[in-house]
């Protein structure tokens, strides 16, 4: 299972918009919370590593229209906090116990079901700190839905939190493997090539469009292979395979500073640590999965 897509909390869909409801669960012994902030995830000083679950005993006298629900976990609700919005004594009794992780280490760390809950804590809280205030006439947003959407104080407008969806693509030629390398890599680094999808375009016409952007390489037969969440903060990373008929790749953008093909063994060397030339994206990303998948098949 790809790093970030295992959550299985039941988001309450239904039952969050009962005030009452909420409100009872922000007292109840059972119920939870889990926190993160801008600097990442709150994780347990216990193994094996997971997300330090806090009681709710500081949260009495919340209001429900206030609160952040995740979900529920095993009948008991799950509430976020986000540690920016803490003073230093509140956030040190919040940690108590535990130890803000960046979310890139955490998701190395995590069970898939914990990195799931770990990247959906993070990317909420992230679009509620971004949204504070309406897009449309810039007035005050209050939480609704408990954490699930927000509103404009001045019309009444309802926002709900967005995920941008981005293609990655696997591009092969003879036996080839597309990559491109980003300004300020790690020496050697390469990765297949990506890009967000722009509005009107299908998920194949996003990649074609970024592959030729980034590389000038032509591709063809386009096929949805799997998606990762990416809070990073929010996106979606749609992975797909690709063929081309080659043609010598140029970093055509400012986003690249190189654009490369890599013989399949090159590729095998690297994912083994033993490639001089060439070092791969780290294994939580769907770009390593996506690579390994693509060498795996020769076999």
């Amino acid at each position: 299972m790809l790093t970030f897509g295992g959550s299985e909390l039941d988001r309450a869909s239904a039952l969050r918009e009962d005030r009452d409801w909420v409100a009872a669960r922000l007292v109840d012994g059972a119920s939870r919370s889990v926190a993160a902030g801008s600097d990442g995830v709150l994780l347990a000083d216990a193994s094996p590593p997971h997300l330090l679950r806090a009681r709710l005993t500081d949260c009495a006298g919340v209001e429900p229209q206030s609160a952040i629900l995740l979900g529920l976990e095993r009948g008991g609700a799950i509430f976020a906090r986000d540690l920016d919005d803490l003073d230093p004594p509140a956030r040190a009794r919040v940690s108590e116990g535990g130890r803000i992780t960046s979310l890139r280490e955490a998701g190395a760390l995590l069970a898939p079901s914990e990195g799931g809950l770990a990247a959906y804590l993070a990317a909420l809280l992230h679009w509620h700190r971004s949204h504070r205030f309406c897009a449309h006439c810039g007035a005050p947003t209050v939480i609704e839905l408990a954490g699930a959407s927000r509103r404009c104080t001045r019309y009444g407008t309802q926002h709900f939190p967005r995920t941008d969806p981005a293609v990655i693509v696997v591009v092969e030629n003879a036996d080839r493997l597309l990559l491109g390398r980003r300004p300020g890599w790690p020496r050697n680094q390469y990765s297949v090539l990506a890009g967000f999808v722009a509005p009107g375009e299908s998920l194949a016409e996003a990649a074609a469009r970024e592959v030729h952007e980034e590389s000038g390489i032509v591709i063809r037969d386009p096929v949805f292979v799997a998606s990762q969440p990416w809070p990073f903060p929010a996106s979606l990373m749609l992975g797909l395979e690709a063929r081309s008929d080659g043609g010598d790749p140029v970093a055509k953008d400012d986003e690249l500073e190189d654009v490369r093909w890599f013989a399949r063994e090159t590729v095998g060397a690297a994912l083994v640590g033993g490639s001089a030339t060439l070092v791969l994206p780290p294994a939580i990303s769907i770009a390593r999965f996506l690579i390994e998948r693509w060498w795996r098949a020769a076999d």
